[in-house]
């Protein structure tokens, strides 16, 4: 089993599992054995009934009981709600999925009906939460910024990803950290940042340690900080110099990509509003790509010469 000195920082934090930790060289044989398991599998001791748990530990129901009352708690149910508040944020998206199938619609045209409202509902608080100041300092950052830099991972990867296409057409040095090299990858770039760079990072629930920890490296080298999340509870708002909120509650998932997707948009639109000569840039974009690009149903590309046909 997973011993406590190797469980994650995130983890081993936890006062729980501090306390589980502290208590279980004092306990008897078979309550080190719930210990064991608990730290071994915090995740799944949070989340298995007590008959499951037990016998997973190969304990008995009593004994698990007697565990939990031996570290302070009522029993076990009240021990597994407090280690259950640890996990809140990973679980939460688990709840509402459990409550959105409860409710279960007619049809799939239905659910499919209910989730574009859901995504409607949430563009419409972000657009009314909107802070003119902060969309200005935003655009402010990005447009002085020496180079940029996009950061997210899991769902957020795509975003950020996408983040960086878009300011690609305006922006002379930008480059996404979600790519192929993970992490440590984006820590070796993160190193080169400095006083006149911009890290742009996407932080959506549910938040990805990695995000967290290389947010904290790049506030270390001192470069400008942007951060696009949900929540003033983000772990990753704290160490920005300006965050846009984003409203994207789900029902069925995490998180509404949509609205994140959306507020990108809405914010490469005001860099390009004040972007000098994004006209030109634009132009001159489109002619360097069109060999790339499908023109017409004749295959006819711009510049050639159309093929001549025979009477």
């Amino acid at each position: 089993m997973k011993p406590y000195s190797l469980l994650s920082p995130q983890l081993a934090a936890l006062p729980v599992l501090q306390q589980i930790a502290q208590a279980a060289p004092l306990m008897p044989a078979t309550q080190q054995r719930m210990a064991a398991a608990v730290l071994a599998h915090p995740f799944r001791a949070a989340t298995a009934s007590i008959d499951d748990f037990a016998d997973e530990a190969s304990v008995s129901i009593a004994s698990a009981n007697r565990f939990a009352v031996a570290l302070g708690f009522r029993g076990y149910a009240q021990f597994r709600a407090e280690l259950t508040r640890a996990f809140e944020t990973t679980l939460a998206p688990v709840e509402r999925l459990r409550t959105g199938l409860a409710q279960s619609a007619a049809d799939s045209a239905e659910a499919m009906a209910r989730s574009l409202d859901e995504d409607q509902r949430n563009l419409e608080r972000t657009r009314q939460a909107l802070d003119p100041l902060a969309c200005e300092r935003a655009v402010d950052m990005i447009l002085a910024a020496r180079r940029i830099n996009t950061l997210g991972f899991g769902a957020s990867a795509y975003l950020a990803g996408l983040l960086h296409h878009e300011l690609d057409a305006y922006c002379a040095d930008v480059a996404t950290l979600a790519q192929m090299g993970g992490p440590s990858h984006a820590a070796r770039q993160i190193f080169k940042l400095g006083l006149d760079d911009l890290l742009i990072v996407v932080a959506m629930p549910r938040y990805s340690e990695d995000s967290v920890l290389l947010t904290t490296m790049a506030r270390e080298r001192a470069c400008k900080i942007l951060v696009l999340s949900d929540s003033p509870s983000s772990p990753v708002v704290g160490l920005a110099d300006q965050v846009l909120y984003i409203h994207a509650a789900k029902q069925m998932s995490a998180t509404s990509n949509t609205a994140a997707l959306a507020c990108i948009e809405a914010l490469c639109a005001a860099v390009a509003r004040r972007t000098p000569n994004a006209v030109e840039r634009a132009q001159e974009l489109a002619r360097f790509v069109m060999p790339w690009l499908h023109i017409d149903k004749s295959g006819v590309r711009a510049g050639s010469k159309p093929a001549k046909t025979s009477s």
